[in-house]
């Protein structure tokens, strides 16, 4: 049984136990949620006096889960003589219906108890632990129960309605029910969320949606989404049960915006449902071969909240590309910067890289040629504002101490960079992938400049550029004698020597030099690295290595995604296989949902993936790797109007075909077939280090 249940419809989305109740906490956001704001915290049901327990749960749909619950302790179970079914659906508002059943042979007298309470949290303050400073005020109302939270102009109201009687008080609701014999009694509950804006309405109101639907209209968008998606045939159940879940969770994952009104992705249950840079960014590149127009909304949006100003206080300097962008309250009273904040150092050069990708699959020059100042703005940023040192890295540190990210690469945690014995470098630090990302950058901005800005003169300086920058990285992060990449370099130029996942960026990239690749390719592959559910963030070699720390010892799926794609790209098929394989073989043990991520200890140790404790999910770019799995297996790349397939399907994993594809060359369709291991071409030559 599963402890936490979830539904969501956008970034509306509710975090309850297994028998459907929601319990106060700071700890955890269990809750309802819309926007960044905890609109219920309390919501527990008992009968008779005593607490429910659940025989079952149904969630196999994202936005709607039924309870089946009996009273009792856990061990009483036996031929218990009521049962009560909650069925819930969330659509901007939540929806529940309890259908209390009566199993005897006697009418009976029953007491429905339902407390009600909300904390109206910040989601950021349940991560951060602070405590509200506005005032909650409960209201019993003719049909049901309001509660209002005012602070200065910050309102909003969470309003509860029942179709049924019932005795309400400040703190909840009572049913006093009598059921026939083996009878049922049913009640529908109503829960609005309401966000008052500066005129005194909902500011979802606004919005084509309005904020409010119903399931029928959250099955029909999905289903429609869904449709317009390349249909995958397969002998390989594990592919084809993820691809299944993936499109599912990235379909429940988009909500709209207020800033813009358009429909974008949150990028992840249950902490990070907004939109955020670089996960944004990450997961339109994955999910580009397959459903191109959820990614036209997330490259305008990006560029309409660059930055343009120095701002201490959000770490926003003019042409960077924003973190994350928050609408609760400790960002509207500036107690948080993410409104929005930009303390990322990666964001910018990849808004680069996926709007040049998405004009290589789509065919968009318009959209190219309209963002042209803005993409000419990134660029500078890489040697301006973020070559901190004047060195020609990119370099972060950020300019706000007290709330700022320390680190502001995709690996933010504050013990995430560290040196092979597990000391941390000071500040600022130039991570490796951030000086592949700048590389790639610049080559596809000359691409663009060239073909659609008819500035061949930025063109070739930024190809120098590049050039330049790759000479200079193959000198100065490549460590000889251990034949990988650093992890970073410090402030003093000196090589920060751990060995990470993020070498497998540098890949994907193309900043590798080829004759470093083979090396590169081993060392993701070998034991130190390579768990057998994937590749971990951190060597199981380094001093602060945990298989159960954030981003020193787990496995991302979205890392192995992006590492696996690499491979591919340097000619490593057998080796991008496999871990396409394996994490496959992982989702299996999820339902096909990746979770953001899971332990990195050995596989033989566990004989399944062990998730991480606090792992988000659904969440974006774990929902989007399946898709770029796929993207790997088949090898599908475009090229001006072609479409390449060099396939590198695992051996066992059988047929795979995608019918159907999008893209500017019209809709077609990719076959990859597994061959027996002894016709697989043969691989490179890798060789470990001193093995």
């Amino acid at each position: 049984m599963k402890d936490r249940v979830r539904i969501l419809d956008g970034n509306t989305f509710l975090v309850s136990d297994d028998r459907g109740n929601i319990q106060p906490s700071y700890d955890f956001p269990t809750g309802l949620f819309s926007f960044d704001t905890r609109f219920l915290s309390t919501w527990i049901l008992t009968l008779d006096g005593e607490p429910l327990h659940a025989l079952s749960i149904d969630d196999s749909l994202s936005y709607k889960t039924r309870f089946f619950l009996v009273p009792g302790e856990p061990t009483h179970y036996l031929d218990a003589n009521v049962s009560v079914i909650r069925s819930r659906a969330i659509g901007g508002s939540l929806d529940e219906e309890l259908t209390l059943l009566n199993h005897s042979a006697q009418e009976k007298e029953f007491h429905l108890r339902l407390n009600i309470g909300s904390d109206f949290a910040d989601l950021l303050e349940i991560k951060n632990k602070r405590q509200k400073k506005g005032r909650t005020t409960p209201t019993v109302e003719k049909d049901g129960l309001r509660l209002t939270y005012r602070r200065k102009a910050f309102h909003r109201e969470t309003l509860v309605s029942s179709s049924a009687p019932a005795e309400v008080d400040t703190d909840g609701m009572t049913f006093r029910i009598r059921v026939a014999p083996h009878g049922e009694w049913t009640t529908r509950l109503h829960i609005d969320t309401v966000i008052y804006g500066a005129r005194g309405e909902d500011i979802r109101a606004i919005l084509p949606l309005g904020g409010q639907r119903t399931a029928a209209d959250i099955e029909a968008e999905q289903s429609d989404l869904i449709s317009r998606a390349p249909k995958l045939g397969c002998d390989c159940e594990p592919l084809a049960g993820a691809y299944r879940r993936s499109l599912n969770d990235l379909a429940a994952l988009r909500y709209e915006s207020i800033t813009l009104g358009v429909r974008l992705l949150a990028a992840g249950l249950p902490w990070f449902m907004t939109l955020f840079g670089r996960d944004s960014i990450f997961t339109s590149l994955q999910v580009l071969p397959f459903l191109p127009e959820m990614v036209k909304p997330t490259i305008v949006m990006l560029a309409g909240l660059q930055g343009s100003r120095v701002d201490d206080f959000r770490d926003e300097e003019p042409g960077k590309i924003l973190h994350e962008l928050r609408y609760g309250e400790t960002a509207g009273f500036e107690e948080q910067p993410h409104s929005p904040y930009y303390g990322a150092a990666d964001t910018t050069a990849l808004f680069v890289i996926l709007l040049d990708e998405y004009e290589r699959w789509t065919g968009d020059a318009d959209l190219v040629r309209k963002l042209e100042h803005e993409t000419r703005a990134a660029l500078t940023w890489l040697d301006t504002y973020g070559d901190l040192l004047g060195t020609g890295y990119v370099w972060y540190m950020s300019r706000n101490p007290e709330t700022g990210l320390p680190n502001q690469c995709w690996k933010d945690s504050p013990d995430a960079i560290s040196y092979a014995d597990g000391r941390m470098p000071e500040f600022p630090r130039a991570t490796c992938e951030l000086q592949g990302y700048a590389y790639d950058a610049k080559l596809r901005g000359a691409r663009l400049a060239r073909t659609y800005w008819n500035d061949p003169t930025y063109a070739d300086r930024l190809e120098h550029e590049a050039a330049a920058l790759k000479e200079r990285f193959n000198r100065d992060f490549w460590i000889p004698d251990r034949e990988y990449y650093a992890l970073a370099l410090d402030p003093l130029g000196r090589q920060v020597d751990a060995l990470t996942s993020n070498i497998g960026h540098l890949l994907w990239s193309g900043i590798v030099d080829e004759s470093r690749a083979p090396a590169v390719a081993a060392h993701l592959l070998g034991p130190r690295l390579f768990s057998g559910w994937g590749v971990r963030t951190l060597a199981d070699d380094q001093g602060r290595y945990n298989p159960v720390g954030y981003h020193v010892g787990t496995v991302w799926p979205f890392d192995n995604s992006i590492i696996a794609w690499g491979l591919w790209r340097y000619g490593f098929r057998q080796e991008a296989g496999r871990i396409c394989d394996a994490l496959l073989s992982a989702s299996h043990f999820f339902d096909g949902r990746l979770p953001e991520a899971f332990a990195g200890y050995e596989r033989a140790l566990t004989d399944y993936p062990v998730e991480y404790p606090t792992a988000g999910s659904p969440q974006a770019w774990s929902a989007g790797t399946p898709l770029l799995l796929l993207r790997v297996i088949l090898g599908l790349e475009p090229q001006g109007d072609h479409l390449i397939i060099d396939p590198a399907v695992p051996p066992g994993m059988g047929r795979v075909e995608l019918l159907d594809i999008p893209g500017r060359w019209g809709r077609v369709d990719a076959l990859g077939r597994s061959r027996e291991p002894h016709e697989q071409p043969a691989p490179p030559a890798l060789t470990l280090p001193g093995g």
